[in-house]
């Protein structure tokens, strides 16, 4: 195991072990680290839709799709949460590649909007077939994840019968981790590569043989893929289902999520998100100026840290036109350690 593997693995195992050891006995606490690794995994798709070239505000569509094809796997066909989870998932990708081929002819603003669109459809979905869903009503009693047992060996206790907060969070961290490994390796592949000529010039990728057309539902089902999986995380938290769970408003919050962290850099939504529920919680308790307050500190942010929160200590990070996004050959001095460690490249979606 190479150095940098091995320092990722110590650091995942003393999160794992040291937030339950320190917060593990205050529930609010540990759920919010929870609610953020969850919302990182679904922002994770929404990312991998920028490094395409495309300015997406519709996962929020398929987190609830997501939520709502667990619950109903669960509560009518009688399968395992953990054979829910990543059916959710399948589900949300296969419902992109249905759609995906006809919207994703569509570029910039007219992309944007049809997949805003998609949530507010997706909730009024819920509420209107509710001989499935239940409508406003919605699915309710969720029962949490079971044991996993092979051959007579727990490998997942009930969390029914242990700390049940402590186990959200020890699954959301590792749904996490998997996540960006994953996302990670596909940057760094081939498919990876593609993806980035689809960002740079998807005429001059499909002259010199790409197809184009697949790669954007490749890409789409993947990214629909992460926020089917973090929505049916959510059955677990919450053991219920609403047409309300996600809406438009949660659709933009994932997308800011990456712009905060960075869409230059693989873990931006990850630190994105992290800074942002937490920075939330911490504006909780200022009321009516919460709103105001947490909309003038993105306001500094995109103003003097445009590139992300990871572009900090490169040079030209505070600048519109450096950091993350100041082309090829940017980052190359002092500041291009964080590239190097992330293998990308220098351009941003």
């Amino acid at each position: 195991m190479s150095p940098r593997k091995a320092i990722v693995v110590v650091a995942v195992l003393a999160w794992l072990v040291g937030v339950p050891l320190g917060i593990g006995d205050r529930p609010y606490d540990i759920g919010v680290l929870t609610t953020a690794s969850a919302l990182s995994v679904i922002s994770a798709g929404v990312w991998l839709m920028f490094y395409i070239g495309r300015i997406h505000i519709g996962q929020g569509a398929f987190a609830l799709l997501g939520q709502y094809a667990a619950a109903i796997a669960i509560t009518k066909l009688g399968l395992s949460f953990w054979v829910a989870l990543p059916l959710a998932g399948l589900v949300a990708a296969l419902f992109a590649c249905a759609i995906g081929f006809p919207i994703l002819r569509l570029k910039g603003v007219y992309f944007a909007m049809v997949t805003l669109s998609l949530t507010e459809a997706a909730r009024l979905s819920a509420q209107s077939f509710a001989s499935v869903t239940n409508g406003p009503r919605g699915i309710l009693n969720i029962p949490l994840p079971g044991a996993v047992e092979v051959f007579g060996l727990t490998l997942v206790p009930d969390f029914a019968e242990v700390n049940p907060h402590v186990a959200l969070f020890c699954l959301a961290t590792l749904l996490a981790v998997a996540t960006y490994a994953a996302l990670y390796r596909i940057v760094n592949s081939r498919l990876g590569w593609l993806f980035r000529s689809l960002q740079q010039n998807e005429d001059l990728a499909s002259s010199i043989g790409v197809n184009v057309a697949r790669l954007r539902v490749i890409a789409f089902a993947i990214g629909s893929f992460l926020g089917g999986l973090g929505g049916a995380f959510f059955l677990a938290v919450q053991q219920s289902v609403y047409p309300s769970s996600f809406q438009v408003q949660d659709s933009i919050y994932l997308m800011l999520y990456c712009f905060l962290g960075g869409l230059g850099y693989v873990f931006g939504p990850l630190v994105g998100t992290f800074v942002l529920v937490i920075a939330f919680e911490f504006l909780h308790g200022l009321n009516e100026y919460q709103a105001l307050i947490y909309a003038l500190l993105m306001i500094g942010l995109m103003l003097w840290l445009p590139n992300g929160l990871l572009s900090l200590g490169r040079p030209g990070a505070g600048a519109p036109g450096g950091g993350a996004g100041a082309g090829p050959g940017a980052g190359a001095g002092a500041g291009g350690g964080w590239r190097r460690w992330l293998h990308l490249p220098e351009n941003r979606p």
